[in-house]
């Protein structure tokens, strides 16, 4: 069961919502937003003796939440990557402009690939 939570920023931090459940929290970090929206999951769920876990969970951020979240993603080296000019994804980034569709899934392609890539180092020990 995968169970779709859209993210939003908030002045003091996060809100979530699951989508099709009226199930709603908040958290000072992602991390604690997580851990939140599945107590509050669980909760809803206890009748049904249903166990929600943070693997259950499709988590929704848009473009500024994402890179305000993980800011060690440089973005003139990710713009060069995926060929979209640095100017145009800082100001994506920023919410200045909302990408479309095609951009938004190319920026996303490009972002997993590096996951991937980074995902599959192995050091030298």
């Amino acid at each position: 069961m995968k169970i779709e939570v859209i993210v939003e920023k908030t002045k003091t931090g996060y809100s979530a919502y699951a989508q099709k459940y009226p199930v709603y929290t908040v958290g000072t970090s992602l991390e604690e937003l997580k851990s939140n929206i599945v107590d509050a999951l669980n909760l809803h769920f206890e009748a049904q003796n249903k166990v929600v876990s943070d693997k259950d969970l499709k988590i929704d951020l848009d473009l500024p939440q994402f890179f305000q979240y993980f800011k060690v993603i440089n973005i003139e080296a990710l713009s060069e990557r995926i060929g979209i000019d640095k100017q145009i994804l800082l100001q994506y980034v920023n919410g200045i402009k909302k990408p479309s569709l095609t951009q938004t899934q190319r920026i996303l392609k490009g972002v997993q690939q590096v996951g991937n890539e980074l995902a599959s180092v192995r050091f030298i020990l």
